[in-house]
């Protein structure tokens, strides 16, 4: 059986911090910050006694900063909620800054940062310097007024809502209605959903374009030609290159978009259509029920635990835990903000789980992929260094996508019917061969958005069509419909709040293909591999983690072919099942 630690509410004790401490204003752990700053490092152990309470403050102050962003999410039309979290951007986080800096640069002058010959400090140090090149203190102020644009798009579709069987229900709850079999059913909600994003097109608008303004005031500010590039160094990409990202665009639209358009023939052929419409892409045919593998959020949560425990039993204590404390918020409801998230609470080092549920099937995968995530939180919560746990995107995501596809064993605790279940199975796999062009679009056009920061409205708007048709090429008749997809952009909240974060998927998801092969070649061993990858955090390169899990950290055009091939085999068998 592999070693996993037990889950634990117990905070560890602290060492630098009063366990008494209270945080309420700046000037009460503005002290802390002080003492780091001044605090004379005379030996290798001082050093080391340095980085484990700058470690100390900097988990106590994220995961303050923690709480503050769960409840706004939750409870976006909270005014109590809305101000702690907007006093934490615009009052805390500002003044934080210039400390970290400093303590950047103390620690990279000290006599004996050399002596740190680890691997895992080597890291550390690379991240450190990385994050002093991109210092400057003219960007503090613009990076709060960014995240404050971003909290305005929150804001903006926490409350989109449309009135459907004499309801108000929220799009996330509305897309369900997409799955019907009844195409009138399809086509009256996808109207409305469309129509209600539209009233808010011009403001969104008017929100990504001081987005665009101030981010390339960011990079230009750090001596960057555009934001593109200084994002790009800003992620700790060190192991790939933007060419490299170039080149997998091409690649998908070489080997996965014919694929996609596969999908989508058949599905057209299954809904005995001569034309597909938008509102047709995730209809089930006629007389075929979407699936409904739990009635409430409860149901979701008790048989997800049981998937977890089958896995390994410690999986399972690791997401009992979290709801035995209340640390999951599923439903979704008017005034919560959109998307899902599992976010680490690094002091406690149990994380909190966010999703939008409404009975769908992806809320099953959404589970699943957050479970991913919090199941790499306590993986990690006992790494030395808080800087440790938090690893790239290109393994955070690898975490998440593999836990989608290895608890498929799992899934018959959601569906007892053998039909439903093959079914399940295969709505993931085809949704791993139609997400990988959706993501390389979208991280296509930010690369044009921010390489192109004097453009138009109007400009965008040709350049995400002209995109989306290269990576959707003719297979959905959108008459009626252009205005939509002119900016089903908007959607994507990534674009909005969390720049650039998102060809990571398309890597993770690659990786997460190949930990799933494995799995299936020998359970036991394909586990132990990806769950000890998760162990290392970030003590390793992103190359060396990905080697661990049994995989190779590639997304040349070569390996997508193999994995897509895999990927079709295993659709396949499911065919044969039916």
């Amino acid at each position: 059986m592999i070693q996993l630690d037990a889950p634990s509410i117990v905070r560890p004790a602290r060492h630098f911090i009063p366990e008494s401490f209270e945080f309420r204003v700046w000037a009460d752990i503005e002290p802390f910050w002080q003492q780091l700053s001044s605090r004379d490092i005379n030996s290798a152990e001082a050093l080391n006694i340095w980085l484990r309470d700058r470690s100390e403050l900097e988990s106590f102050m994220s995961e303050n900063g923690a709480w503050r962003y769960i409840n706004y999410t939750r409870h976006t039309d909270n005014t109590e909620y809305v101000e702690a979290y907007q006093f934490y951007i615009s009052e805390i986080q500002p003044q934080a800054a210039p400390y970290s800096d400093a303590l950047n640069r103390k620690f990279i002058a000290s006599a004996y940062t050399d002596s740190l010959k680890d691997e895992a400090s080597q890291i550390y140090i690379r991240r450190i310097k990385r994050e002093l090149d991109l210092y400057r203190e003219e960007n503090i102020p613009l990076y709060t007024r960014a995240e404050e644009e971003a909290k305005k798009y929150a804001d903006l579709v926490s409350q989109m809502t449309i009135h459907y069987k004499d309801e108000e229900i929220t799009l996330s709850q509305a897309a369900k209605y997409l799955k019907d079999s009844n195409r009138e059913v399809r086509k009256e909600v996808y109207e409305k959903i469309s129509a209600r994003r539209l009233r808010d097109r011009e403001q969104m608008d008017i929100i990504f374009n001081e987005l665009v303004r101030l981010r390339t005031q960011i990079a230009v500010n750090a001596g960057y030609k555009d934001y593109r590039d200084y994002k790009f160094d800003a992620l700790d990409r060190f192991d790939y290159t933007i060419e490299d990202v170039h080149s997998f665009h091409e690649s998908v639209i070489a080997e996965v978009v014919p694929l996609v358009k596969a999908l989508n023939d058949k599905k057209k052929a299954e809904l005995k259509l001569d034309i597909m419409r938008p509102y047709d892409q995730d209809a089930e045919p006629e007389g075929q029920q979407p699936l409904h593998p739990y009635k409430t959020s409860e149901e979701l949560i008790t048989k997800a635990i049981t998937s977890f425990s089958r896995l390994h039993p410690r999986l399972g204590e690791y997401i009992s835990t979290m709801n035995s404390q209340g640390y999951m918020d599923l439903d979704s409801r008017k005034g919560k903000a959109p998307g899902g998230y599992n976010y680490p609470l690094d002091e406690t080092g149990i994380p909190f789980i966010f999703m939008n549920a409404s009975g769908k099937f992806r809320d099953l995968v959404t589970m699943f992929h957050e479970g991913g995530h919090a199941v790499h939180s306590f993986l990690t919560r006992n790494l030395m260094l808080n800087a440790f746990k938090h690893t790239p995107s290109e393994v955070a995501e690898l975490a998440s996508m593999s836990m989608e596809l290895i608890s498929m064993d799992c899934w018959d605790e959601f569906f007892s019917d053998k039909e439903e279940l093959r079914r399940a199975k295969k709505e993931q796999l085809e949704s791993v061969i139609d997400t990988l062009p959706w993501i390389n679009l979208v991280d296509k056009f930010q690369n044009w958005i921010y390489t192109h920061p004097e453009h138009q409205v109007n400009d965008r708007t040709a350049e995400w069509v002209k995109e989306y048709e290269e990576f959707y090429p003719l297979e959905v008749d959108w008459t009626g419909y252009e205005d939509f997809r002119a900016i089903s952009w908007q959607k994507q909240l990534h674009i909005f709040e969390v720049p650039f974060y998102y060809i990571e998927y398309g890597i993770a998801q690659l990786g997460a293909l190949a930990v799933w092969r494995n799995y299936k070649q020998n359970p036991e061993k394909g586990l132990e591999s990806y769950l000890n990858a998760l162990k290392l955090g970030y003590t390793r390169s992103v190359p060396e983690i990905y080697k661990e899990a049994g995989i190779h950290f590639d997304f040349s055009r070569e390996y997508i072919r193999e994995l897509m091939a895999f990927v079709r085999e295993e659709l396949d068998k499911l065919e044969t099942e039916a």
